[in-house]
């Protein structure tokens, strides 16, 4: 809901990272689960007690079994397909709870069968299952908040815009994620003889190739340069187009 929220003035990219903010949040909770888990369960290594109603606890095990994992795949899912890190997180912290809901379930067996000491350890074992989805599903909010990107996004995007009528380089190419959308920005290299409407014209249509190339990106900010005259020398007659931002560590260019 946050996330759908226009820009502001402060806000100026709008609130899309508020998904992001839940990611780090769900993460924070799986790692408490995972040291609540091992606590209950080296208690329950030093002080055992038996188990009770043993046919309901397997039951409800098998249950919630079948329910978490059931809405982690739905989650995990539909997070990938919309590109949310915040829904796969969600997935993944279900997909816990289904290995919490088993471990019970073994826990149950164990005790049934006069082994008192199975349900702290599988609980244990369990908690060694949630640090590894934990990991992952870490690797990717960390992605998300350093705006890393799929590299097939980027060479997809690449060969979408070489592709383009009138663009004649591509320049340094950026994609971030602002939650499950994407922004572009790119510098691109067109005929220096081109007058300023029909430089922005290539721009316009390489922004659409973009859109097409792109699964998820919401519109791109694309910059036109003009591209070296290839019947001058490099050197001096190539002259800098951003010269005068040099001091300032401006780093656009463009790759032929």
């Amino acid at each position: 809901m946050l996330g759908r929220r226009a820009a502001t003035r402060r806000f100026t990219y709008g609130f899309g990272r508020a998904e992001d903010l839940a990611g780090v949040f769900i993460v924070l909770v799986v790692a408490a689960s995972s040291v609540l888990t091992a606590a209950i369960a080296v208690d329950r290594l030093v002080n055992p007690r038996p188990l009770t109603q043993l046919p309901a606890v397997a039951a409800a095990a098998l249950v919630g079994f079948a329910g978490n994992e059931w809405v982690a795949r739905c989650r995990i899912r539909s997070g990938r397909r919309i590109g949310s890190a915040a829904l796969v997180a969600d997935g993944m912290h279900a997909r816990t709870d289904g290995f919490t809901s088993l471990a019970v379930l073994l826990g149950a067996g164990g005790s049934a069968l006069g082994w008192r000491a199975a349900d702290p350890l599988i609980g244990l074992l369990i908690t060694v299952a949630i640090l590894l989805v934990l990991k992952n599903t870490v690797r990717e909010v960390f992605r998300r908040l350093m705006d890393g990107v799929d590299p097939a996004l980027v060479d997809a995007a690449e060969s979408a815009l070489r592709r383009t009528p009138g663009v004649a380089g591509v320049g340094q190419l950026r994609l971030r994620w602002l939650g499950h959308r994407l922004r572009a920005e790119v510098a691109i290299a067109v005929d220096g003889g081109l007058t300023v409407r029909q430089a922005h014209q290539v721009a316009v249509e390489a922004e659409h190739a973009l859109l097409h190339a792109v699964p998820a990106l919401t519109g791109a900010l694309v910059h036109a340069d003009p591209a070296p005259d290839p019947a001058s020398d490099p050197g001096p007659d190539q002259p800098d187009p951003h010269a005068q931002l040099a001091h300032h560590g401006h780093l656009l260019g463009y790759q032929a």
